[in-house]
C-alpha cells in the first residue's frame, strides 16, 4: 500500500494541527507510524497506532500533545498535534508495516518502517 502524508502547514507555539496519511488501498491489517525529520537531524519516530486502532504509542516528546487515530473505512490515519513547539517543526512522513502491531514488539522503530513517501512540512514559529 503506498501512503501519503498531507496536511501540514503553520502554527504558533502552542497551537494545533492535524496532519493525515493516506492509502492507495487496504490499509487494515497495517500498523502504520509517523516520522519526522527536522534540519539538520535525522528521522526520528514520533508514534504508531496498530491495525485496530486499540493500541497508540508515542515518543516522549511528544506524549501528551499528540493523538494518533485512524479510520479504516476512509483508508486514513490522522496526528492531532496540540500545545505545538517550534522543536516539533519538521518534515512528517508516515509509512505502514502489514502487522498488527509491529511497534508494541520493536518500538516506533525505522528498522520496521523504510517505505517513506513524500511528508508534509510542519513548521511552527511565532
Amino acid at each position: 500500500v503506498q501512503l501519503q502524508a498531507s496536511g501540514g502547514g503553520s502554527a504558533q507555539p502552542g497551537g494545533s494541527l492535524r496532519i493525515s496519511c493516506s492509502g492507495s488501498g487496504f490499509m487494515d491489517y497495517f500498523s502504520i507510524a509517523w516520522f519526522r525529520q527536522a534540519p539538520g537531524k535525522e528521522r526520528e519516530g514520533v508514534s504508531c497506532i496498530s491495525s485496530s486502532g486499540d493500541r497508540t504509542y508515542y515518543a516522549d516528546s511528544v506524549k501528551g500533545r499528540f493523538t494518533v487515530s485512524r479510520d479504516n473505512n476512509k483508508n486514513t490515519v490522522y496526528l492531532d498535534m496540540n500545545n505545538l513547539k517550534t522543536e516539533d517543526t519538521a518534515v512528517y512522513y508516515c509509512d505502514g508495516r502489514d502487522q498488527p502491531d509491529v511497534c508494541g514488539v520493536f518500538g516506533i522503530s525505522r528498522g520496521s518502517f523504510g517505505n517513506f513517501g513524500p511528508g508534509t512540512l510542519v513548521t511552527v514559529s511565532s
